[in-house]
């Protein structure tokens, strides 16, 4: 197992391709983030389609395990899923292999219609680690992350579609609203003393945060905001062990 396995986060521009999905742009990005080495890359929440929902045996899926074989990259992907008579809103954990190693049902849903929650956690082995994921809305429940800091898991990443309520801010929406979206993340991680990865799309809505980090327990090591790109970092596993020493009870 590696000691510091690089991940990647694609903060992809929705739609611009093609109107419709984004399977060209993921694929592209696979291949991007394998040039640079990365073993696993993470795209956004409800990355693939513009509207309707999937099925596992949907060619767009298909087509995404196959990039995933040939670049030899893990990759996370998210959508609404079909799961017998009920949808869900679920990442999909893909090995180098093309195979699929997981799937996680997001658990607080916020204005979704139609999409029924998901109610447990996992943690999923991979060559490089033990990780987790959760989506958007979860990150603002502290409770879910601790569980999966009891299962092991090493690196959570979570796929999100986050914007501010207009509402809850009188100026400065975006700027607020992107100041808190930080401290969750940064919460989460020094909470677990594990990283957390966010990934966020960007699009043209006025009221989303077009946002991306990658952060340890104690900052944030690499960012994207306001444009579309691919982050990157080596993650130093080691780092759990120390912060575990240093802070009692954690």
């Amino acid at each position: 197992m590696k000691t510091k396995p690089r991940i990647a986060l694609a903060q992809i521009k929705y739609f611009d391709l093609d109107t419709e999905h984004n399977l060209e742009k993921i694929i592209y990005f696979i291949k991007k983030a394998k040039e640079k080495k990365a073993d696993i890359v993470c795209f956004p929440e409800t990355c693939m389609l513009k509207e309707k929902y999937l099925d596992f045996s949907h060619h767009f899926l298909k087509e995404i395990r196959e990039a995933c074989r040939k670049n030899k990259i893990w990759c996370i992907i998210t959508e609404d899923f079909l799961f017998g008579s009920k949808i869900y809103n679920t990442s999909i954990l893909i090995d180098r292999e093309g195979k699929i190693r997981g799937k996680y049902k997001k658990i607080k849903l916020y204005a979704e219609k139609m999409v029924n929650p998901g109610k447990e956690v996992h943690i999923f082995k991979t060559d490089f680690g033990k990780i987790g994921i959760a989506i958007c809305w979860d990150l603002a429940f502290p409770e879910i992350f601790q569980k999966m800091k009891k299962a092991g898991a090493q690196i959570v990443f979570c796929p999100a579609q986050w914007a501010y309520e207009k509402k809850a801010y009188t100026k400065e929406h975006r700027k607020k609203e992107l100041k808190l979206l930080k401290s969750l993340i940064l919460s989460r991680a020094f909470e677990n003393l594990f990283f957390v990865a966010f990934c966020s799309p960007y699009r043209d809505q006025k009221d989303l945060i077009c946002y991306s980090a990658i952060v340890s327990q104690h900052e944030i090591i690499k960012e994207i905001f306001g444009k579309e790109g691919l982050i990157f970092s080596d993650i130093q596993l080691k780092k759990i062990t120390k912060f575990k020493r240093i802070y009692p009870g954690k």
